[in-house]
């Protein structure tokens, strides 16, 4: 492993949760990696990927919080993620001075996957079983921002339309990152308390598989939750999940501020949730 791994971190965004952030936010990365201190990203890039769908009249449908993805699918997915969406983010970082490097989990064979156990219901999805960390060392050795898109393959050349909570999980275990950071358009988990949600500061895997159980936790926020408990499973000390447009969000939490949702494997003595 390199000397990044406990001076960086991995951030992972959504890819509507991208296209509303200011420049402020790419303007703290680019501050955060002039401290010394460089993330890598892993993005998403759902609602773009429907949108092309739609327009070029292919049908889309998820099962269990992910996306079915057919041959046809799939080459749009890699189309969006790895080629608009992924270049966008560079171009925004670059934009504000920050230097940051476009990548595909193809690329190199970055993310190697096999197909998820439901592959016959779901199609050309994949659970990641290895990351190239070297070659993402590499690029933070060389003074850049990792951007990757998450899109996996095997060792027969068979592409696979990876979640982006799950790769970025994977990459910050492989890494050997202590923090991952989940940027997205809530504020955090949320529980109902009295008839009002009220936002969790800290929960463990434990409190998240009961909220599952109990429907508190459903549709898209479950692939991100078990790819928090994945990647705690692999050796990353917490998850945080917090809202992209909370001002200096990123600066605040390199700062050690409470903010969003810790997902941790086991409560601190003096958490009260």
């Amino acid at each position: 492993m390199s000397n990044q791994d406990n001076q960086g971190f991995v951030m992972k965004c959504g890819g509507s949760t991208l296209a509303d952030l200011p420049d402020s936010f790419f303007e703290q990365l680019r501050d955060v990696q002039a401290s010394g201190v460089v993330p890598v990203i892993v993005h998403g890039g759902g609602p773009a990927i429907s949108d092309t769908l739609s327009k070029l009249g292919i049908e889309t449908e998820f099962v269990h919080g992910l996306r079915k993805t057919s041959d046809e699918v799939l080459n749009v997915v890699e189309m969006v993620l790895a080629g608009s969406m992924n270049k966008q983010i560079v171009r925004r970082l670059n934009r504000v001075g920050a230097s940051a490097l476009g990548l595909s989990g193809t690329d190199g064979q970055l993310i190697q996957a096999q197909p998820v156990p439901q592959a016959e219901e779901i199609g050309f999805v994949g659970d990641v079983t290895s990351v190239e960390a070297s070659l993402i060392n590499g690029v933070m050795e060389m003074g850049y921002i990792p951007v990757i898109a998450p899109i996996g393959i095997d060792e027969a050349g068979q592409r696979y339309n990876i979640n982006a909570d799950t790769a970025a999980g994977a990459v910050a275990a492989h890494l050997g990152v202590k923090r991952l950071v989940v940027i997205t358009d809530v504020a955090g988990i949320m529980k109902p308390v009295d008839g009002e949600l009220t936002l969790l500061q800290v929960v463990t895997t434990e409190d998240i598989e009961k909220m599952i159980a109990l429907g508190e936790i459903y549709g898209g926020m479950i692939p991100k939750v078990r790819a928090a408990m994945k990647c705690l499973e692999g050796g990353v000390t917490e998850v945080v999940i917090a809202k992209g447009t909370e001002p200096d969000v990123l600066k605040r939490l390199a700062a050690g501020e409470e903010l969003g949702t810790r997902i941790v494997v086991h409560h601190p003595e003096t958490a009260d949730v």
